[in-house]
């Protein structure tokens, strides 16, 4: 074969692989450029269709001086149980009344005419006309725009109608303390309590997204992503129904019992999920400027503490259990009375029971039962149970700002009476929060989760980043949840209200709380006044659902069983048919 030939050969093959590169190339640049434009396309759309209600409604509203742009802050979600997202905070548009002062030639007529159209004070109308030097004043905001075309078809001279934004919220008075309320720090609006406080990186915005440059704008949402921060909409785990159900339920309670304050939780168990979080009394918040006392708006499920009595045994019961110091099955002898350290605990009745099994600790609320527990564990295991497993005294790290932590000094004290009291909830002192974070270790299993509101944050990019609140430590083993569930089920079923509350085809499990409040200026416990607790989740071996209930210092009833059996009840039927839970007997 002639030696031309090849060398044709070889240069051919060369050729070619140079002009596949060149293609290969081509289409590269060509994907590159197609990404690009359909990232320049969704961004402008993002911008013009999304954001085109704020481009105008800045262009409407331009005459306002650059320290004072028109409002703007991400939406709080609620969440149902469908996964429909219901706005909880939100902006509402609407317009503002100005008047410009050297164009009013007659500013009584002018007061006139503009109150007969909205309600405004005359003194303040006329004190800010006149006000020295004053170029445009605002008299009055948050109108309907249906008001602001009445004022505009008056053809005032010197009347000035601009578009307004402010803060709105639709269930008005729903989980009130718990969203929290939008409020000014000196010349600029900040989220002041719950979630808006909590969230407010996340919610507010910069003021700089409608005036920076253009190509800026167009690439602002791969910031928002690397920023670790992002600004966008917080969707929680809150279900509106099931948070007027038992704000519905609290506002009940608080007529029948007058106590001082009420609330309750509902929170799923097995992942630290809150459905529902209240307190009553409550507040509107769309108006709570108008509340006299400002303690109203702090929430004390998470900022304070309170002795929750007999709840707590049912805690002391799976440490003596998951510590091998006890079986299901052990007995003990109850006096009735002991004297630990010279200090003398007794049942609530001072009656002695004489030889019987762990379960009447729990089905009769015994508290010498409950120092019986405390002494086999003795202090090191008993307070490594308490303090280390299930973090009494820590806070929860629950997504709402001020949240405290538990007061548990006094198990620092080397005394025994010091273990064998907070056995049965009193000197120790524990936020709800805290509380219901270790009782739902009970329910799922054995694990510490981390209660928690906000599920998920839609940023401003359109992407939706869930928060990862982790699976919670193992602090129980399942066994000894299994063996606590199962008499907290047969308290139900036999010693609540005299089993009448039994469910025949669902299992529950619960216990009351009844616990002496402390005379601050005393350091010794009242006689007659009592904070009643209750706590119980469903079904008892797979449980969905776990309710905290408590009050104040309610008035008419000694006991918790008395005050607050009916109420969880109610939950707890309303929760089985709202969820359609199915029979698990």
């Amino acid at each position: 074969m002639p030696s031309y030939d090849k060398g044709e050969r070889v240069g051919g093959s060369s050729d070619s692989k140079r002009r596949g590169r060149f293609i290969f190339r081509v289409r590269i640049m060509t994907l590159l450029v197609l990404a690009t434009s359909l990232m320049c396309i969704g961004r402008l759309y993002y911008l013009q269709v999304i954001h085109g209600d704020d481009y105008a409604a800045r262009a409407d509203h331009e005459f306002m001086a650059p320290s004072d742009p028109l409002f703007d802050r991400g939406t709080i979600y609620f969440t149902t149980k469908d996964g429909v997202q219901i706005a909880a905070a939100t902006n509402q548009k609407g317009v503002e009344l100005a008047v410009q002062p050297p164009l009013v030639t007659d500013p009584e007529a002018l007061y006139q005419a503009l109150s007969g159209v909205v309600p405004l004070d005359k003194n303040d109308f006329m004190t800010k006309e006149a006000r020295p030097g004053a170029q445009y004043v605002v008299v009055a905001n948050q109108l309907s725009t249906s008001t602001g075309a009445a004022i505009q078809a008056l053809g005032q001279k010197g009347v000035v109608v601009s578009q307004d934004v402010w803060r709105f919220y639709p269930a008005r008075t729903l989980a009130a303390q718990t969203i929290g309320f939008v409020g000014y720090d000196g010349d600029t609006q900040n989220g002041r309590y719950g979630l808006e406080r909590q969230y407010n990186s996340t919610l507010e915005r910069t003021g700089d997204d409608l005036y920076t440059n253009f190509f800026v704008e167009l690439f602002a949402g791969v910031k928002d992503m690397v920023s670790g921060q992002p600004e966008g909409d917080v969707i929680t785990t809150i279900e509106p129904s099931v948070q007027a159900e038992l704000e519905r339920e609290l506002a009940n309670y608080m007529t029948q019992w007058h106590p001082q304050v009420a609330g309750g939780i509902i929170m799923d168990p097995q992942t630290g999920a809150i459905y529902a979080m209240a307190q009553a009394p409550t507040f509107d918040l769309n108006n709570y400027g108008a509340q006299t006392d400002t303690g109203i708006y702090t929430n004390g499920l998470s900022q304070h503490v309170y002795e929750m009595g007999s709840i707590i045994k049912p805690l002391t019961m799976a440490a003596g259990l998951d510590a091998g110091v006890i079986k299901p099955d052990s007995t003990y002898n109850d006096t009735g009375c002991i004297t630990v350290n010279t200090m003398r605990i007794c049942n609530y009745d001072l009656k002695a029971r004489g030889v019987i099994p762990m379960q009447q600790i729990l089905s009769q609320s015994l508290n010498v039962g409950a120092s019986y527990i405390a002494t086999q564990l003795g202090p090191d295991r008993f307070r490594d149970y308490f303090q280390n497993r299930y973090q009494l005294g820590t806070r929860t790290g629950i997504d709402l700002p001020s949240e405290a932590s538990g007061l548990l000094s006094n198990l620092k004290d080397p005394r025994q009476v010091e273990d064998d009291t907070a056995s049965f909830g009193q000197g120790i002192a524990m936020t709800p929060l805290e509380t219901i974070r270790a009782l739902a270790s009970l329910a799922n299993g054995g694990r510490l989760v981390t209660p928690h509101l906000g599920s998920s944050i839609r940023t401003v990019a359109g992407l939706t980043e869930p928060i990862d609140w982790g699976n919670g430590m193992q602090i129980l083993s399942p066994t000894t949840t299994d063996e606590v569930s199962q008499m907290l089920t047969t308290v139900v079923d036999t010693a609540l209200e005299h089993g009448t509350v039994k469910l025949d085809h669902y299992s529950v499990a619960a216990k009351t709380g009844t616990a002496q409040i402390v005379d601050p200026s005393t350091g010794k416990y009242y006689p007659d006044k009592y904070l009643h607790s209750f706590f119980g989740y469903f079904p008892s071996y797979n449980a969905r659902f776990v309710i905290f209930l408590f009050a104040f210092e309610p008035v008419g009833a000694e006991y918790a069983s008395q005050t607050w059996t009916t109420t969880f009840h109610d939950l707890t039927l309303f929760l089985i048919n709202y969820y359609q839970v199915p029979p698990d007997r």
